[in-house]
């Protein structure tokens, strides 16, 4: 197993004039649930397909598992390794769940029945009802077990949650914390950031094609804050790094900013400046990441 299960240089795809990803770096940690969060259109999934070969890259370099995306025959071997939930959880509507699942069983020899009896009795699934009559929470069940039955070494899933009741989506989040403590990979791109902070270890962030937050949930929760600092007089104009400063913002005499490290230096240099008031306080990611795609404007 490599350090980094995805690793992507300057990756770049580009649909005429529009670039849905542009020059992305992006590397994943084996053994950790990573949330790969954006907004609708950001490109994520347009990232995922490229790393799956299902579209190809416009320029730039990728690696799955330590093989190159762009080498077919490899990549082929790869992906056997590698369980997919697409958005749309697309599987054969004729067939029926059963049939399904004896149809994928069939390609892989190291298919877990144990596992597959497992989620079927867990997910509650109709093995003799029709792909097509289930519902969107049933058929993201479905995907499920088909993935994980196989015991894969990185699950990919695209906006699993999409369309889901609040039931569905609990079941789906458990299902992956316990897909990654039975020693699964697991990246999953998402929109919503409440699902992220629940079960990540790790979160990256693209906005508009490009990587603007890599980092874990616990060095958010352990070094990020909101400083909110007050004046008597108009503020004086603040600058600081990118890197320790996700967002700066000026309404009157108060400055808010969202610090990624360097908090007492940032503390530090307010009273410096004249500050009458310093309030520093957690932060949450949903902050972070508005604060991140905010930058990006």
């Amino acid at each position: 197993m490599p350090e980094w299960v995805i690793e992507t240089e300057a990756l770049t795809k580009r649909y005429g004039a529009v670039e849905a990803v542009r020059q992305l770096d992006l590397r994943v940690g084996a053994g950790r649930i990573t949330g790969f969060l954006g907004r609708n259109g950001a490109g994520k999934s347009t990232t995922i397909r490229m790393l799956l070969g299902i579209v190809h890259a416009t320029s730039g370099s990728g690696r799955l598992l330590g093989t190159p995306i762009d080498d077919a025959r490899a990549s082929c071997e790869t992906r056997r390794r590698v369980a997919y939930v697409a958005e749309d959880k697309q599987t054969y509507p004729y067939m029926t769940v059963g049939q399904m699942i004896a149809f994928t069983r069939s390609f892989y020899g190291d298919w877990q029945p144990d596992v597959e009896a497992r989620l079927l009795q867990q997910y509650d699934l109709p093995l003799r009802r029709k792909v097509k009559a289930l519902s969107k929470g049933m058929r993201t069940k479905l995907a499920l077990l088909l993935a994980l039955s196989r015991r894969p070494v990185l699950l990919i899933l695209d906006e699993p949650s999409e369309g889901l009741d609040p039931v569905s989506i609990e079941e789906l989040l458990q299902a992956l914390v316990a897909a990654a403590a039975g020693g699964t990979t697991v990246f999953f791109s998402s929109h919503q950031i409440s699902e992220v902070e629940r079960i990540a270890d790790h979160v990256c962030v693209i906005d508009r094609g490009q990587l603007v937050i890599d980092t874990s949930l616990e060095t958010i929760r352990r070094d990020f804050r909101r400083i909110e600092v007050g004046f008597a007089h108009e503020p004086p104009r603040w600058e600081w790094s990118d890197d320790d400063v996700g967002s700066i913002r000026t309404n009157g005499r108060q400055i808010t900013i969202v610090a990624r490290r360097n908090v007492d230096a940032m503390i530090e240099r307010a009273y410096a400046e004249g500050a009458v008031t310093v309030d520093a306080s957690a932060i949450s990611l949903r902050e972070v990441f508005l604060a991140a795609v905010a930058e990006q404007r």
